[in-house]
């Protein structure tokens, strides 16, 4: 037997999550609450760093359900609403929760991501879970007969577990996604992130500081979330080719995209930056495939949206509760599996589905004209309310309202093209194209 053969020692479990961020935490916490022996592997040690400080309403019933809501709310700063600033219509609109078609959710926390994540980690050790931190999952082997067998690197050494089923929660480390490769950029959305956070920044003011902010400028958006502790994270999505002249001065350049944003540069005017500035790239991707033969993708390890709209904590959560469902079913009644499978892959991409309609459409003049010139014709600004603060299954009087929105953007989009066709130089006053040029 060789040395490295040696080092490596053998444990079994029911379920094996791989990451314990809020897709893993919760999953594992609802399973081993149901009595499941769980094992999860975080490659990290908590408290660590982790951007995406956002919640929607809709997080708190499954805070409630996981019972740490007490704790999340006395380090949270409640979020009543989202504003948004657009230079091209040279003023900013704010929407209130409470005014969303269902009015039980009326606000949300933006949170230390180190501290939430801490919370949910140790709530699901707390419900029996045995967890592990600074355990980096290097390989996950299916054998045709047998459990699978996940090989992790622990303390210095190598370990291995055999588990009836695995749930890939790794996050944008997407383990099981890339060691598939399954993995795909969306090139629908291909945008990459630049952030860091701020003291001192100038807020709203009252029961509004608490909003998060999004604002439109030539390059993309920013984001601009206000934390409890003084801090706010700033960050600007831009598509992939802004970020290819950045050079090696990350700092500048994100510097250099505020300075280009005459609201962001007036509110960051007299903040200071702590700590380093971090860029991601890849940012939008989905797995082809996120269930298989024992195992599921959960959370950002399964696909990851554009975060204009705060989903993804959310997302996570809920994909973390079904996916909880779905192996405890699968383990409950095997012959169950595919169809237990099946259902789990098409509700979350259902749930993505609701929101990307929405984000792939953003940046356009059509659907930011309609966000800075609300009106409630046929309730249906309550509807988008609902949407946004996660009531992405509140039913068919919130869903129809959401295709009347959708009728006005391609209509409002509509009339944007025929007013640029009428603009265009190259017609003549009949309508018809010049012969020169043409």
């Amino acid at each position: 037997m060789t040395e490295q053969e040696q080092s490596v020692m053998s444990a079994d479990c029911d379920v094996f999550v791989i990451g314990g961020g809020p897709a893993g935490a919760t999953a594992a916490a609802l399973m081993a609450e149901a009595g499941l022996r769980v094992v999860v592997a975080d490659k990290d040690k908590h408290p660590r760093f982790h951007i995406g400080e956002s919640l929607l309403p809709h997080n708190l019933p499954l805070l409630d359900r996981l019972g740490v809501r007490s704790k999340i709310e006395t380090s949270g700063m409640r979020k009543h609403g989202i504003e948004f600033v657009s230079p091209y219509h040279g003023k900013s609109v704010r929407y209130d929760f409470g005014h969303a078609l269902d009015r039980r959710f009326p606000y949300s926390f933006q949170v230390r991501r180190s501290s939430f994540d801490e919370v949910l980690f140790r709530n699901a050790a707390a419900k029996g879970a045995e967890v592990f931190e600074a355990c980096r999952v290097s390989d996950v082997a299916f054998p045709e007969h047998g459990d699978p067998v996940i090989t992790a690197a622990l303390d210095g050494e190598l370990r291995q577990w055999r588990a009836r089923f695995v749930i890939d929660a790794s996050g944008r480390d997407t383990v099981l996604a890339s060691q598939l490769g399954v993995k795909e950029r969306n090139p629908r959305n291909n945008s990459a992130a630049v952030f860091g956070h701020f003291t001192n920044a100038r807020r709203l003011e009252g029961r509004d500081e608490g909003h998060i902010t999004i604002v439109w400028f030539d390059q993309g958006w920013f984001w601009f979330i206000p934390l409890s502790d003084g801090t706010t994270s700033v960050g600007a999505v831009c598509p992939g080719d802004v970020f290819k002249n950045r050079g090696a001065d990350m700092e500048s350049f994100f510097r250099a995209l505020i300075a280009s944003s005459p609201e962001m540069a007036s509110r960051l005017k007299d903040a200071t930056l702590q700590g380093n500035v971090t860029a991601t790239g890849n940012y939008s991707y989905f797995a082809k495939r996120q269930t298989g033969e024992r195992f599921l993708l959960a959370g950002d390890a399964a696909a990851f949206i554009d975060p204009v709209f705060s989903t993804g904590v959310y997302l996570a959560m809920l994909s973390g509760f079904w996916a909880a469902e779905a192996v405890q079913g699968c383990i409950a009644k095997p012959a169950q599996t595919v169809k237990l499978l099946k259902r789990y892959e098409v509700r979350t991409q259902k749930a993505a589905a609701a929101f990307t309609w929405f984000i792939y459409r953003i940046r356009e003049p059509a659907m930011r004209n309609l966000f800075m010139s609300p009106r409630n014709m046929f309730r249906v600004e309550e509807a988008v309310l609902a949407l946004l603060a996660g009531g992405i299954f509140d039913g068919w009087k919130v869903q129809a309202r959401l295709y009347i929105f959708r009728m006005i953007y391609y209509v409002t989009k509509l009339s944007h093209l025929r007013f640029r066709f009428s603009k265009d130089p190259r017609r003549n006053v009949g309508g018809t194209r010049a012969a020169v040029g043409s």
